[in-house]
Order: structure tokens, then C-alpha cells, then sequence
């Protein structure tokens, strides 16, 4: 790129950022030095390439989505949170908020996100230990009791049965008197990483795609604000795959459900903005960034270049980070508050648009209240006190990180190509990227990648290639152990009481109505939300409905591979 063109877009960026809102706030160093908002190659300079750099605010978005970068509006600090019953959870939320967190980000325990019922036999041992049990939207209204949804943005991580526990969501939002149209957050939804990476399904693709499909549809009319799907990485990454396998599995991913929906009749200009995506943030500082930014510029060259987006907003990667519980350690777990810290600030310099920060002993157990105040300030005190949100992607231009992001850009796409070729050259009723997408996950070729990826890494680990403090290196400590948080056997014994009390106290006869009308929309070809608002309006249970939907569509097993 010439001097006249980058002078030329110093000079665009300059305009939006002038008629942007900033915050009232200092913009200086801890010294009182002022610094611009914007740091890049002086007018007169030719620097070749610098359009795949750019300028905050504008395509491709390497450097950003916004021309202020945070100095519009910070990241959001989104805790993820949920343990026990909903009564407590309910309440390290109210601590989480009145701590200053910005949003709400919901765990489920494992029978909720395998769409079973506290009471299922296969939940015994499993209630409230992962994550909050919810069973019905009654659990719902306790779980945000106090807690304006109106207001405040919610995300909820689940994949399986994601489209009943929005519909509780939504039902419990309508009981606090909320406009559904003003609601505001993400949902989970991205099965394809469950085949891929974490194993949490409950039918197989097909019936799954349906159900997102439907999804899609009913919020892009009827809850515009709210993001029915966040295409997730972190999983992957957390599995073991390299920085770019949980990059370009993830936007591959993505591209499948941009399909799904072009199938359905929709705009892309107007659901590609619903969804939104959820990486990890790795250890290895630099090439965590880099894999940020190559992931905005890759998918706004897709969009536009592949599947036809014109609209700014449909061509911005909106992502939430969580710092790796994967690289969280069991020995000396006061570490892992470092760890989370430099994981957090490459997030941060990476643009992410919200944050979990994870605690110090979740490799232990669910969070202390103690530790996750201590995840919680670790934000604030690179949000307030650090200056990293004083200037717009301030490793803008730096030689190693720009040749980071374009190895990892390069890297991906040689991985999209590889997942096109899988899907051969018969047409797919929704997309190339999907056929690619189903026939690797039959085959278990994505499993077989990521479990070499983290064979390798192993290896360097035990051979002592690769370091980890007070793991294979640096072992000697003075460290007493921690005290952890603990569930308690009644929290399964109550929850399991409550859901029998409830049952009991329901219209029996309107419940099952609810569920049969829910299945003959599953047997036809409308939308299905509908229907599951009202079986939960009716106290519908989520294993009830998961039940009804697993007799029409069966259950998926993973075929077994050696």
C-alpha cells in the first residue's frame, strides 16, 4: 500500500472515530503522558501488505470492529457461574454484578446439559456439581429472581438442549414482565464442536441442525438483539488441538451454520450478525493474539467473498474469551492466578468483546467465592490500572505479531480446503463447509487430528521441551493446600424433592397436550419454538421434552474407533 492510500485511510479512520462516542475517562500513562487512540505507519511510508492490516473499524478488522477500540466501550466482564441448586447461584450472580461484572454467563450441571431431569436416574451423583440444576422454568425464576433480564445480557453455555433452556429462559423473562424483543445475550447452540470435541449431544446431526435452524429463524424475527448461536473453540482447544485447529474448526463451523441458515431463506445480512463466537485464550501470549486478530479477517473475507454479505455488521467476528482451563494446574494452583493474568491481557490486546477469567482452583473444584473474587479483580485490574484499554490494538504493525496472524490465517485455510475435500462432490441439502463438517465427524477425522495435535504436545511435555512451573519444572514449594468448595449431597436430595413437588402441583393433562403438539411440530416442517414455550409455560420439564424429542429422533452413539 502507497503513502497516498494509507493517508487516505488515516484519514477515514479519523472521521469515525471523531463521530464515535468515547468514554469520560483518562487516556494517559501512570506518568500523565497522553497517548493517541491509534498508532500506525506515518503518512509519508509505502508499507506493502498494509492492507491486511488496516484500520480499526474497517475491513478486514485485523486491527478491530470499532475505530475507538475500548476507548468507546470496554470489554464486558462475563463470569461464568452456576453450582448447586438456583437459589445459589442466584446468589453468586448478585455478587458477581454487585462486584461489577457486566453480564451474566450461565453453567449448567451435566444432566441439564445431557437434557436430563434431576430426577432421571442417570443424574444420581451429578446434581449441582458441575453447574446450576435446572429442570424446568421454575428453576429459572429462582435462578435470575432479582436479577432484571431486561437489563442485563445472558449467555448461556449449552448445546444439546439449548433451544428448551432458552425457552425456559424466555419463559422466565416473560414472568418478570420483560419485552422479549429487548432481550439481550448469547446462547451456546454449536453442536458441531459436541461431535468434534466435548461429546455433549443428544440426537444426531440432522434433528440437531433442525431444531438451530428453527432457532435462527425465530429470533432473527422475533428477538433481533439476542445471539441464538456462539460458535465455540474453546472446547476444541481445551481437547487439545493447536491454535489453528480450534481457529479454523471454529469458523468452519461457522461457515456451516451460515449455510444452515442461507438453506432456511434467510438474509445473511440479517442473522450472520446473531451469531457470535467463544475462543480459548492459551498460555502462549503472542500467538494468542495473532490467532484473534487472523480470526476477524478471516471471517470477514469469507462473508463478504464466499457468502455474499454486504452489511458491515454481518461481516464483524464478535467473540467472548475464557482464559484456559486446560493450562490450570493442580500442583501449586496459586500459579494459575499468573497464568489467567497473561491469558486474560492476550485476549484483551486480541480485541475480545467479553471475558471469563478462570480461578485458581477450578482444577480443584467449583470456585470459592474467595477465588472468584480474585478472577473477577484480575479483570478490573487490567481494565483499570494497566492501560491496555488506551489505544486501538496497540501490536498493530509489530513484525512478530502480524507474521503470527498471517502464518495462522495460512494455516486455516489449509484446513478449510482439507474439510471442502472431505465432503467429495455430490451436492448437501444446506452447504459445502457442512457436508465437509458431517463426513469428518463420521469418520472421526476431527477426533484423530486433535488427538494427535495433543499427543505431540504430551510428548514435549514428558521429554521437557515444553515447561510447566511446578509441573516438570520448578517443583519445590512452601504452599499449603487450599480449601475448596464442596456440594453437598443435599443439594441433589432438595433439588430432587422440589422437581416431585412441582409435578405434582402442575396440570398433568396440559403438560402432556404440550408435548404431543411438540411433536407433531418436530414431525412436521414449521418452526418448533412455538410449541416448546408453550409445553414450558405448561411446566413441562426439560427431560420431558428431551424424552419426546429422543423417541422421535432416537439417540446418537459415536461409533467406537481404534
Amino acid at each position: 500500500m502507497d503513502a497516498e492510500q494509507i493517508a487516505a485511510g488515516r484519514a477515514r479512520w479519523q472521521a469515525r472515530y471523531d463521530a464515535a462516542t468515547k468514554r469520560d475517562a483518562d487516556f494517559t500513562t501512570l506518568s500523565g503522558a497522553p497517548v493517541d487512540p491509534l498508532y500506525g505507519p506515518p503518512d509519508s511510508a509505502d508499507v506493502p501488505g498494509f492492507e491486511r492490516i488496516g484500520w480499526p473499524g474497517e475491513y478486514p478488522y485485523t486491527r478491530g470492529l470499532y475505530p475507538t477500540g475500548y476507548r468507546g466501550r470496554t470489554w464486558t466482564i462475563r463470569q461464568f457461574a452456576g453450582f448447586g441448586n438456583a437459589r445459589q447461584t442466584n446468589e453468586r450472580y448478585k455478587m458477581i454484578l454487585g462486584a461489577g461484572g457486566g453480564g451474566l454467563s450461565v453453567a449448567f450441571d451435566m444432566p441439564t446439559l445431557m437434557g436430563r431431569d434431576s430426577d432421571d436416574p442417570q443424574s444420581l451423583g451429578e446434581v449441582g456439581h458441575c453447574g446450576v440444576a435446572i429442570d424446568s422454568a421454575a428453576d429459572m425464576d429462582v435462578l435470575f429472581d432479582g436479577i432484571d433480564l431486561a437489563a442485563v445480557t445472558t449467555s448461556m453455555t449449552i448445546s444439546g438442549p439449548a433451544v428448551p433452556v432458552f425457552c425456559m429462559y424466555l419463559v422466565a423473562a416473560e414472568r418478570q414482565g420483560a419485552d422479549l424483543a429487548t432481550l439481550d445475550g448469547t446462547l451456546q447452540t454449536d453442536i458441531f464442536k459436541e461431535y468434534i470435541a466435548q461429546k455433549e449431544w443428544l440426537f444426531g446431526p440432522e434433528p440437531h441442525l433442525r431444531l438451530i435452524g428453527d432457532l435462527m429463524e425465530f429470533c432473527a424475527e422475533r428477538i433481533p438483539r439476542y445471539k441464538p448461536l456462539s460458535v465455540s473453540g474453546y472446547h476444541i482447544r481445551e481437547a487439545g488441538s493447536t491454535a489453528a485447529q480450534e481457529l479454523a474448526y471454529t469458523l468452519a463451523d461457522g461457515f456451516g451454520y451460515v449455510e444452515l441458515g442461507l438453506s432456511r431463506g434467510l438474509d445473511v445480512n440479517r442473522f450472520a450478525p446473531g451469531l457470535s463466537f467463544f475462543f480459548d485464550a492459551h498460555v502462549d501470549f503472542f500467538e494468542e493474539i495473532a490467532k484473534f486478530r487472523a480470526a476477524r479477517r478471516i471471517w470477514a473475507r469469507w462473508l463478504r467473498e464466499v457468502y455474499g454479505a454486504t452489511d458491515e455488521r454481518a461481516l464483524w467476528l464478535r467473540f467472548h474469551t475464557q482464559t484456559a482451563g486446560v493450562s490450570l494446574t493442580a500442583q501449586q494452583p496459586v500459579n494459575n492466578v499468573v497464568r489467567t493474568a497473561v491469558e486474560a491481557l492476550a485476549a484483551v490486546l486480541g480485541g475480545t468483546n467479553s471475558l471469563h477469567t478462570n480461578a485458581l482452583d477450578e482444577t480443584l473444584a467449583l470456585p470459592t467465592d474467595e477465588s472468584a473474587e480474585i478472577a473477577l479483580r484480575t479483570q478490573q485490574v487490567l481494565m483499570d490500572e494497566t492501560g491496555v484499554a488506551n489505544v486501538a490494538d496497540p501490536l498493530g504493525g509489530s513484525w512478530y505479531v502480524e507474521a503470527l496472524t498471517d502464518r495462522i490465517e495460512a494455516e486455516a485455510e489449509e484446513i478449510f480446503a482439507r474439510i471442502r475435500q472431505l465432503a467429495g462432490d455430490g451436492p448437501h441439502p444446506i452447504g459445502p463447509m457442512t457436508a465437509g463438517i458431517l463426513r469428518g465427524i463420521e469418520d472421526g477425522w476431527f477426533t484423530g487430528q486433535i488427538a494427535e495435535a495433543a499427543f505431540v504436545y504430551q510428548r514435549a511435555l514428558e521429554d521437557g521441551r515444553k515447561r510447566i512451573v511446578g509441573v516438570n519444572c520448578h517443583t519445590g514449594t512452601v504452599a499449603k493446600e487450599l480449601e475448596i468448595l464442596r456440594i453437598s449431597h443435599e443439594v441433589e436430595v432438595e433439588q430432587r424433592r422440589l422437581l416431585t413437588q412441582r409435578k405434582s402441583a402442575r396440570d398433568a393433562d396440559l403438560v402432556r397436550r404440550r408435548l404431543d403438539d411438540m411433536v407433531v411440530a418436530a414431525r412436521g416442517g414449521g418452526n418448533m419454538v412455538p410449541a416448546m414455550l408453550d409445553a414450558i409455560r405448561a411446566e413441562a420439564t426439560l427431560g420431558e421434552i428431551c424424552d419426546a424429542l429422543r423417541d422421535q429422533w432416537g439417540v446418537y452413539r459415536e461409533p467406537a474407533r481404534f
